[in-house]
């Protein structure tokens, strides 16, 4: 593998590969072709060539690549050839949601335990994980040697908690939460915001022609409008 730092982007991209040759190996699908892929993950296959290059010749020339050993490696490169043990902190209806899709969907991970603050729902269940108090969080987390933990708490005490489970070994935190969190240098974090996502979203929702001659007819008016007090000054 090479040494060169690999960029966030890059890293983004492997799971989409992922899923698609798992996809594959359902189907049969011994052999598939970067263009293929770039189908499938609408990149180009340029761009997937140039991904997989940053960790080695995986693939053969006029060929493509064997489906089930590029599963393989990508599996050894992201690091889940092995379930990755995982806390939920926040136990609300995206945290619940979040547990539930993961504890049977993502074969990839292990959820260890839930996490709340509220005893009003601490001691239920979510599946087969009974949701603990955040003061055990530091224990499991040392039990298991978790390292990943998704945050799905209110903006208010998203700071406390990053602080308290970094302290404790976490190194990976997806945060939902919509505040921006300081970690240590040697944690990495990753934002999703779901309401900018959706806002982003609408974008597309409406005809940009329309949109565009819109805004231009609201400028002309505040132009106009300017222009006649000037005139009256």
């Amino acid at each position: 593998m090479t040494s060169r730092n690999v960029s966030k982007t890059v890293v983004k991209r492997l799971p989409v590969y992922l899923r698609i040759l798992d996809n594959l190996i359902l189907r049969d699908v011994e052999i598939v072709s970067s263009r293929e892929l770039s189908m499938e993950s609408g990149f180009s296959a340029e761009q997937i060539r140039k991904d997989l290059a940053y960790f080695g010749a995986f693939g053969t020339r006029g060929t493509g690549y064997n489906t089930a050993y590029l599963r393989d490696k990508l599996l050894k490169i992201i690091g889940l050839d092995q379930k990755t043990k995982v806390i939920v902190i926040g136990a609300g209806h995206l945290g619940t949601a979040l547990t539930r899709y993961n504890a049977v969907k993502n074969l990839y991970i292990d959820i260890v335990a839930v996490f709340d603050r509220d005893r009003r729902v601490v001691g239920q269940q979510i599946g087969h994980i009974r949701v603990l108090p955040f003061e055990k969080a530091p224990e499991i987390i040392r039990k298991h040697q978790v390292k990943v933990a998704l945050i799905t708490v209110p903006e208010t005490s998203a700071q406390k908690v990053v602080d308290e489970i970094t302290r404790h070994g976490i190194t990976a935190i997806l945060n939902f939460a919509p505040a921006k969190l300081h970690v240590p240098e040697d944690v990495h974090i990753q934002n999703s915001d779901l309401t900018i996502d959706l806002q982003s979203l609408i974008y597309y929702s409406t005809a940009e022609k329309e949109r565009l001659s819109r805004l231009q007819k609201e400028n002309e008016e505040s132009k106009t409008q300017k222009q006649k007090i000037l005139k009256i000054d």
